[in-house]
């Protein structure tokens, strides 16, 4: 017999399909932020997160905040987040822009 017969009735991992799978209690959740919504800002700004909750790019200061590399920038920023794509951190750098981690993103969630 097979370790999951139950003498010939569906099975009970086939009557709870929605239990299936593995959450991970520990995941950090980001608020995203893309490279072509930081175009708002002026150039030589310096872009906080205070700053994208104003701005409307954020909601809340709840989540540790990421920026992405969708789309371009082509003025310089001074960018402070708590986690940058690869490639956002050379497309900021490229533009003339300068890129700092602020906080531990573990700690911030």
């Amino acid at each position: 017999m097979s370790r999951g017969f139950e003498g010939g009735q569906l099975p009970l991992i086939k009557r709870l399909p929605q239990k299936r799978g593995f959450v991970n209690i520990f995941r950090t959740e980001y608020s995203i932020v893309n490279l072509n919504k930081l175009s708002a800002f002026e150039p030589g700004t310096e872009v906080t997160p205070e700053k994208l909750v104003a701005a409307g790019l954020v909601t809340s200061l709840r989540h540790p905040i990421k920026i992405l590399a969708e789309g371009n920038i082509d003025h310089p920023l001074l960018v402070r987040a708590n986690k940058f794509s690869a490639a956002a951190k050379a497309k900021i750098e490229a533009a003339g822009g300068k890129v700092e981690e602020v906080g531990d993103a573990a700690k911030a969630s």
